[in-house]
């Protein structure tokens, strides 16, 4: 154990909370969660072993039915009063059209009697547009009906298939050696409410809900309507998951779900079962539960009160202390007259604070005022050989007395000047930024008209209300121009884009100089990440170095190749949430 000066090991909190956790919970813990897992295990076991081996024969018993099914309607299928339906309808008259359409309805009101599973018998002849069914008796063919069934077979390639929420076993008799269209179908629609009131009687528990889920289709069918939602939460979070026992949270309940698949019907069944019923076999145990909850409710009295005292009302005067510093309270000491490990802390804390007021004066109000000055001294700069340009435009615009455009030049060089020596502001909104730096490329642009192009992006509006230091753009702008642009005697373009990402903005400056390569480039990438160790403070690294002052270390200037063959200089701004 790690000793601290002037603390006795015997007056250490840890030695009493060790002490404390051992002599009062450990054995009363240890006694009841052996009894509360053991009652509670055996029952769950139990009962899923139960659950799971009548869901087996429940899925065995509808297969079977879905096979008897599925033989009748093969012998339906291969009928020859079926076949002289579809095939010599025309040549038959009156009468024995009669006689093999009574003939077809008998035979499939056998078929539906013969199972509970079915709901309806249909016949789908489209040579006489006719359809033959229990319900309806003869009826119109229903040609979208009849489309949508051969889509939704065609579709799934399952034994069963759904239309319409319908469950269906659909065959089609081909004739001629042809499968392009079939001469007729047969469909046996499942009976849905007979399937729920099956499932009904596998709950064996009256808030126990079971369901049949066919795999490909997609479709649940629930012994409970109401307990939909939770089917759909709990297939949406375990598709693919085929395990037999499963403890899963819905809606605020906790359920033990059982599920059996059976491979034959692409077929899950499962059972939901709260787990307030599975904790029912523990009434048994109810003197021991009661027992164990009030020895550890009295464990939890005195294990509060100790920790509270020893640890927890210390711990907060420490941390008021820690909160009133984080505020700039750095005179808040801590009066204290503890002998143990919190006494230790609060002297090291007052010494700390200490210190840090001597840190503060001696480096960083000294480092904030260097950046200040490093600030002011950017934004007082005048480029002269950009001074030395304006006038020459103007001579040569007078020269030639284009008075509309010396008018022009003369706001646009009034307002780049007003921005760059005004000193009451520090920050700018965003769009007066980029005003300037339209401003500013403006006047290149009638400089440079006939060789180099600007295009400036929409700002955002979202964008517009931002605060930003001032000159942070237009410097780029101008590095650009000086080192690359200028240059080029033809097709030079400056591209400035916006963009908003999550907490966070960027403005993106890029040319096509094609003069930088990459040696220069990785010295300036270097240079920008050493910007603190740099001996010489040009624009760019200024403008770096303050996003990082102001924004953090993450925001900054960030360069690489531009598309365009240039320079892409990309400004990175982190917003506080």
């Amino acid at each position: 154990m790690l000793k601290l000066p002037n603390i006795h090991w015997r007056k250490s909190i840890f030695f009493r909370l060790v002490i404390t956790y051992l002599l009062v919970n450990i054995p009363i813990v240890m006694l009841g969660l052996y009894l509360y897992y053991w009652s509670y295990n055996n029952a769950r076991n139990d009962i899923s072993s139960a659950t799971r081996t009548q869901l087996t024969y429940y899925l065995k018993d509808l297969n079977r039915e879905v096979e008897w099914i599925e033989m009748q309607q093969y012998d339906l299928l291969k009928d020859n009063k079926i076949v002289k339906l579809a095939v010599t309808w025309e040549l038959m008259n009156s009468v024995e059209r009669r006689e093999n359409l009574n003939y077809v309805l008998h035979k499939i009101s056998i078929m539906k009697n013969s199972s509970k599973y079915i709901q309806d018998v249909k016949v789908h002849i489209p040579s006489n547009s006719k359809t033959l069914s229990i319900n309806d008796s003869i009826s119109d063919l229903d040609y979208d009906e009849y489309d949508a069934l051969k889509i939704s077979v065609n579709i799934n390639q399952q034994r069963i298939s759904c239309m319409n929420e319908e469950l269906n076993l659909v065959a089609f008799k081909y004739g001629g050696g042809s499968k392009r269209d079939p001469l007729y179908i047969v469909q046996i629609e499942l009976n849905k409410n007979y399937i729920k009131d099956t499932l009904q009687q596998l709950n064996f528990y009256s808030d126990s809900k079971s369901v049949l889920y066919f795999e490909t289709l997609e479709l649940a069918i629930s012994s409970n309507q109401d307990f939909q939602s939770v089917i759909e939460r709990y297939l949406d979070k375990n598709l693919e998951n085929k395990a037999t026992m499963t403890l899963i949270k819905l809606e605020d309940d906790n359920y033990h779900i059982d599920q059996v698949y059976s491979k034959e019907l692409d077929t899950s069944i499962m059972t939901f079962l709260s787990e307030k019923t599975l904790r029912k076999p523990l009434n048994f145990f109810s003197k021991w539960v009661w027992l164990f909850v009030l020895s550890s409710i009295l464990a939890i009295v005195i294990v509060y009160y100790t920790t509270y005292k020893i640890i927890h009302r210390p711990l907060i005067q420490l941390v008021r202390g820690f909160e009133s510093m984080g505020a700039g309270k750095l005179n808040s000491l801590i009066e204290h007259d503890k002998k143990d490990e919190f006494g230790y802390l609060y002297t090291r804390y007052n010494q700390m604070l200490k210190k840090l007021n001597n840190l503060i004066d001696a480096d960083y109000k000294q480092k904030m005022m260097m950046q200040k000055s490093e600030l002011k001294q950017l934004q007082s700069q005048i480029n002269p050989h950009f001074l030395y340009n304006s006038f020459f435009i103007l001579n040569s615009l007078a020269k030639v007395g284009d008075v509309e455009r010396i008018e022009q030049f003369t706001v646009m060089l009034g307002e780049y000047f007003r921005f760059i020596t005004r000193d009451k502001e520090d920050f700018v909104l965003l769009s007066e930024e980029v005003k300037h730096s339209r401003i500013y490329a403006d006047i290149q642009e009638l400089r440079f008209s006939r060789r180099i192009r600007v295009k400036f992006d929409e700002l955002p509006k979202e964008m517009e209300r931002i605060k930003v230091p001032r000159l942070i753009i237009q410097p780029i702008i101008e590095n650009a121009y000086e080192h690359g642009l200028e240059k080029k005697s033809e097709m030079g373009l400056l591209h400035v884009t916006f963009k908003t990402l999550n907490q966070a903005i960027s403005i993106i400056i890029e040319d096509n100089s094609e003069t930088l390569n990459n040696g220069q480039l990785k010295e300036l990438q270097f240079r920008l990440k050493n910007v603190g160790e740099a001996n010489e403070m040009t624009g760019m690294m200024n403008i770096h170095r303050r996003l990082q002052l102001i924004f953090g270390d993450r925001s900054g200037l960030y360069l690489e190749r531009s598309e365009l063959k240039g320079l892409k200089v990309t400004i990175y701004i982190e917003l506080s949430p």
